[in-house]
């Protein structure tokens, strides 16, 4: 087989525009990996607060920058993402869902459920706070 045949090339991610559903299956993987990166650094926070006055108020200006208040949304909303889209494979496992419509419906549900969990979590937070 030679390279410079004129046979059609598969297409990839820059041509082929991925369904709504496999976009939300990937990320579901991806919120995984980032709740397991987001719960070793809440650890070494914790460990840094616990770390005596000097370390807590390092810690502490940390989180309550901007940046930090940042990480702590995405990693808000990564949880609930992962949990909602967690939901939607437990549902799917068990047969409900598997149409089209009902999977399009049920990925915009989840998103659309992450969003305003995470929107709600930091109304409480910062009305508490």
């Amino acid at each position: 087989m030679a390279w410079n045949d004129k046979r059609p090339m598969s297409p990839h991610l820059q041509v082929y525009k991925l369904p709504l559903t496999a976009l939300l299956s990937i990320s579901h993987r991806a919120s995984g990996v980032i709740n397991s990166i987001g719960a070793l650094f809440l650890v070494v926070v914790l460990a840094k607060a616990a770390g005596g006055e000097e370390s807590f108020s390092f810690a502490s200006n940390l989180l309550s920058s901007w940046f930090g208040y940042l990480v702590l949304f995405g990693f808000s909303f990564a949880l609930y993402f992962h949990f909602c889209t967690g939901i939607r494979h437990l549902l799917s496992d068990t047969g409900i869902g598997l149409e089209l419509e009902e999977a399009n419906k049920s990925a915009r549900i989840a998103l659309i459920a992450a969003a305003v969990l995470t929107v709600l979590t930091w109304i409480i937070a910062l009305s508490a706070g």
